[in-house]
């Protein structure tokens, strides 16, 4: 936190002093100012974090607030009454201190809106998100690899950038591989490079991801969707820390450190027969448990308001109600979903605020159906089970190829991919193609 400047305007250096000594006490830069003129160009010359602005001192703050690249602002006033801090959120304001000369109230205030410096779009205003945070900050420059757990839109990549730039090697390159997204037979190509000739259409030699993230990282994103034979090859490679291009005739050295992400339970997996144990161990190394959105709700409205600032123009605030509107969601689709939800509003949001109406949240699930609606919901389960059925006859047939199993059902691999997430998802055991060749042997 010590490089995340934070203003504190009052236009008395007695109002300035007491929250500038817990700021600078906690490790955060002060940045006092005098008028909201001095305030608008300290943010003109660098990242600014939130500002703590004396509203009664410094004449109409808001204008800081409408300025280009502006941080959130809190307004501060001792001893004031309810209304003054109504009027202050109305007008714009992130929130209101009443005690700017408790050190305590300061740090809290400041901990739940400041927007953390460096870029790294990290919001860590819950004290769960914190302590993520600080294990990821603990781990960052040391030479392991991390495995990141947690569900979809959690955020594992940000703190993947989190642990590259807080590393040795933050100067070297950051490369990331969806392997969710990328057919089998292509994502071996990818990691470990070719060379010419390896196949049709390889008319010069590649360097693999493993190569280009040398002495960088390299993240692999849903590692559990990695089928059984390209398991193996990945395992060599973190073991003898080299790789060999397909066709290649000698193995390439590599320095590379991995992060790898997953939204399912890889020890689930490794018991199912779905994912290599001796993998596993190599990969969960320092494992860190990403906590879901709804787990952190002091984190929602600092990523609201970030979402503002960036999908906006910056000058668009959240009503109150549209606040507890956000607060009283579970965000089931966690980051992701907030983020567009605050997009949604932005579109319809009528002027700078936006209130509880411009919030519209994802569909939520079915109810339970009624009796009448039973045999209705009968063919769904129907129609899904035999789905589900289909997939996996066909998945004996062709020896738990995913591309094969695709080529027969007429759909992509990385649909079929979705649809066996969501079978395992709904705890339908489907084995991997390892598993599917010990049965037909």
């Amino acid at each position: 936190m010590s490089n995340t400047r934070i203003l504190v305007v009052a236009a008395d250096e007695g109002l300035r002093a007491e929250p500038c000594r817990a700021l600078t006490a906690a490790g955060y830069e002060p940045v006092p100012a005098a008028s909201v003129e001095t305030a608008c160009e300290a943010v003109a010359a660098g990242p600014v974090g939130l500002a703590l602005v004396h509203g009664t001192s410094v004449g109409d703050w808001r204008r800081l607030r409408r300025r280009p690249g502006a941080p959130p602002v809190v307004v501060m006033e001792a001893g004031a009454d309810v209304p003054r801090a109504v009027r202050a959120i109305r007008y714009g304001a992130v929130d209101f201190l009443s005690a700017p000369d408790d050190p305590a109230a300061v740090l809290s205030i400041v901990r739940r809106h400041a927007v953390p410096a460096g870029g790294d779009g990290l919001v860590a205003s819950d004290e769960r998100t914190r302590a993520v945070l600080d294990l990821a900050r603990r781990v960052a420059s040391k030479p392991v690899t991390v495995l990141l757990n947690g569900e979809s839109g959690t955020g594992k990549e940000v703190f993947a950038r989190y642990l590259h730039t807080h590393s040795e090697r933050a100067d070297g390159p950051f490369v990331a591989v969806n392997c969710a997204a990328i057919p089998e037979n292509m994502l071996e190509a990818l990691l470990f490079g070719y060379e010419k000739g390896a196949f049709t259409g390889a008319t010069r030699s590649h360097a693999g991801k493993f190569e280009q993230a040398s002495g960088g990282t390299l993240l692999l994103d849903e590692i559990s969707e990695i089928d059984a034979g390209l398991q193996a090859k990945l395992l060599r490679v973190l073991q003898e820390r080299e790789v060999e291009r397909l066709c290649g005739s000698h193995p390439v050295p590599v320095d590379t450190r991995v992060v790898a992400t997953t939204n399912r339970d890889l020890r689930e997996a490794v018991a199912s027969g779905a994912f290599r144990e001796d993998l596993y161990y190599r990969l969960c190394v320092f494992p860190i448990q990403l906590p879901p959105l709804r787990e952190r709700r002091d984190d929602v409205l600092p990523l609201a308001e970030g979402f503002l600032r960036r999908l906006g123009d910056g000058g668009a605030t959240l009503s109150p109600a549209a606040r507890r509107r956000l607060l009283d969601h579970d965000w089931p689709g966690n980051v992701r979903e907030l983020e567009n939800v605050i997009q949604r509003a932005l579109i319809l949001a009528d002027g700078e605020h936006v209130d509880a109406d411009d919030l519209h949240f994802e569909m939520a699930p079915m109810a339970a159906p009624q009796a009448e609606e039973a045999g209705e919901a009968s063919l769904d389960d129907s129609l899904r089970d035999s789905e589900h059925r289909l997939i996996l006859d066909t998945l004996r047939q062709t020896n738990g190829s995913r591309k094969n199993t695709a080529d027969r059902l007429g759909i992509s691999v990385r649909t079929l991919r979705y649809k066996i997430a969501r079978m395992r998802d709904n705890g339908v055991a489907v084995p991997d193609s390892s598993g599917m060749q010990a049965q037909t042997g």
